[in-house]
């Protein structure tokens, strides 16, 4: 049996955007954001295509190139006012209905409010399954920083959450919380 020939470079890239949206919002969390990212990223990463060695991982080249965007777009808002004390999120904000949507709220704040390098790497391996080896290429930092991030993410979290890590993995939470389409 032949393995079937690897995909032209341009079709892997649609392959991917499922994850890099779902990335882009774990990020950014505001879904209109996360698409302009995503489109940014998608034209990068087009507009490179050349750059690309064939035969490599592509998703962790467009996540790398993602979270450079996600970097640049902070520094350019750092200029613009932003809602610091939440009041108009929460004026425009929905009481859930149901409990359910309240834990995954309390999971999604607890998240957000994780330094961001722990959030970054708490999400490339429990979210987007990459390897430690993988997210440390991605965030340009040593393997040993990724597993202390995450290992610091997972003890932040949990207890924010008032749960043992012991009896739950956070990895499906994180999963769920983010939607199925990291991955």
């Amino acid at each position: 049996m032949t393995a079937a020939p690897p995909r032209p470079p341009r079709d892997e890239l649609v392959t991917h955007i499922p994850s890099l949206r779902a990335f882009a919002v774990s990020l950014s969390g505001q879904v209109d954001r996360a698409d302009d990212l995503v489109q940014e990223t998608l034209v990068k990463a087009w507009r490179n295509l050349s750059s690309f060695t064939e035969g490599t991982n592509m998703r962790a080249w467009l996540f790398t190139i993602l979270r450079n965007v996600y970097i640049s777009d902070i520094r350019r808002r750092r200029r613009e006012v932003q809602d610091t004390d939440g009041v108009f999120a929460e004026s425009v904000s929905v009481p859930p209905q149901q409990n359910g949507h309240m834990d995954l709220a309390d999971f999604k704040a607890a998240l957000a409010d994780l330094p961001e390098e722990q959030r970054e790497a708490l999400i490339l391996i429990g979210a987007a399954e990459f390897s430690y080896e993988e997210a440390a290429e991605i965030s340009n930092c040593a393997v040993g920083t990724v597993k202390s991030r995450v290992n610091r993410a997972r003890n932040a979290l949990a207890k924010k959450l008032n749960i043992d890590t012991s009896e739950i993995g956070l990895e499906p939470t994180l999963r769920a919380a983010l939607g199925s389409s990291v991955g």
